[in-house]
């Protein structure tokens, strides 16, 4: 980030980030932050996932996280892992109105869990509540959630759940319209975040949702939580 500050000769805060998935979303949050606290004028926020070595590919693998067929079969009843794949982007904030607008942020940590790699409904909950909160927003104001979604039997379900109890019924969270851009490119890791924002960007601009690559038959236990209407916005030919 110090090399990249020097080049372009940015004097404002400059930090690398490494929050693992959630990399490129922290260093975002951070950036914000600086344009709102008058540390700079523009803060941009870079996003680098790079598969230059093969020994994370080999690593997830003997753990059993990949896909056997190469895919990120999100919400998607045969999901069994995730695809690794590699993006780079960049976003500039600034104060005032712009094509899209970040009303608000937050960032947290699962804590302990089940195990390293298991996601905390809990913590899920607090974060999106929070960051409901600091955006002055409610619930009933959400019409699009981007999903971590990785295409994980644990996973997708406990993300479903935890939004379902955010937006207080099923019949709420059923009229969201919810996707995850891994099932369309992969699993870019550190920049996924960055991805997914991208993706909804433009489903604002096009005001029409994406649909989800890979996505044949609902995850039953996606649907317990979401309700079946989520089907209908996540499958590949949703309008």
């Amino acid at each position: 980030a110090g090399r990249i500050s020097f080049v372009l000769g940015l004097q404002g805060p400059c930090s690398s980030t490494d929050t693992a998935c959630a990399s490129s979303l922290a260093a975002l949050h951070g950036g914000s932050h600086a344009v709102s606290a008058g540390e700079c004028s523009v803060a941009v926020a870079f996003a680098v996932g790079l598969k230059l070595v093969p020994y994370g590919t080999l690593g997830a693998a003997s753990a059993g996280m990949l896909s056997i067929s190469g895919r990120c079969k999100t919400l998607d009843a045969l999901a069994n892992g995730y695809a690794r794949s590699e993006a780079v982007g960049a976003l500039a904030m600034r104060l005032g109105e712009d094509s899209m607008v970040l009303k608000g942020s937050a960032v947290r940590q699962d804590g302990r869990s089940a195990s390293l790699t298991a996601p905390n409904g809990s913590a899920q909950r607090t974060l999106m509540t929070r960051t409901l909160g600091r955006a002055a927003l409610g619930p009933a104001d959400v019409g699009v959630s981007e999903l971590h979604g990785t295409g994980t039997a644990l996973g997708d379900p406990t993300e479903a759940g935890s939004l379902a109890a955010v937006h207080g019924s099923v019949e709420r969270a059923a009229a969201l319209v919810v996707g995850a851009a891994k099932g369309n490119v992969g699993h870019s890791e550190a920049a996924s975040g960055q991805v997914g924002l991208q993706r909804v960007s433009q489903v604002l601009e096009a005001l029409s949702a994406c649909g989800n690559a890979h996505l044949r038959v609902l995850n039953p236990l996606v649907g317990e939580r979401l309700g079946s209407r989520s089907a209908s916005f996540a499958l590949p030919t949703a309008g």
